[in-house]
C-alpha cells in the first residue's frame, strides 16, 4: 500500500482554502442573499442597515427589479456580518447586536457606523467586520 503525505498538501489546501474565501466575498449574489437577510434582521432593520425602503426590499427579494450593485455590495457586506454573528448568537441576538452600543466602536452601536450609503471597505464598516470576526473566533461572548 502506497502511503500520501498529507502534511505536504496541507499548505497548498489552506491557500485554496483561503482564496476561495476570498473569491465567496468578494462576490455578491443578492438572488441568494434578499431571503435569508429579510428573515435573520427583517425588514425594518434591513431597510434601515442598507438605507433602502422596505418597498424596494420586497422588489429585489422577489426579482421585480435588479438590486443595483451598491446595494448589492451592502447586502453581501451584511449576509457576511451575519453570518460571523450567528457563530456566537442566535437570530434574535443578531437582530439585537446591531443596535447596541459598543465599547470597540467608541461607545456607538453598529448601526451607529452604517448610515445612509455606506460601501464595504469604508473605515466603520471595517471595524464592524472586525468586532463580528472577533465574536465569531472567541470561544465565549
Amino acid at each position: 500500500m502506497r502511503h500520501i503525505n498529507t502534511r505536504s498538501r496541507r499548505p497548498a489546501l489552506k491557500t485554496i482554502h483561503s482564496r476561495l474565501n476570498a473569491a465567496l466575498e468578494e462576490s455578491p449574489a443578492p438572488e441568494f442573499e434578499w431571503k435569508r437577510m429579510s428573515e435573520v434582521l427583517g425588514p425594518e432593520l434591513l431597510s434601515r442597515l442598507l438605507g433602502i425602503s422596505a418597498s424596494s426590499i420586497r422588489r429585489y427579494k422577489a426579482a421585480a427589479r435588479l438590486t443595483p450593485d451598491e446595494v448589492s455590495g451592502r447586502l453581501h457586506f451584511l449576509s457576511l456580518l451575519v453570518g460571523d454573528l450567528a457563530g456566537a448568537y442566535n437570530e434574535i441576538g443578531i437582530r439585537q447586536w446591531f443596535d447596541r452600543k459598543r465599547a470597540q466602536l467608541d461607545g456607538r452601536s453598529p448601526s451607529d457606523w452604517l448610515k445612509p450609503r455606506w460601501k464595504p471597505g469604508q473605515a466603520g464598516p471595517n471595524r464592524i467586520q472586525e468586532l463580528a470576526r472577533s465574536l465569531a473566533a472567541s470561544p465565549a461572548t
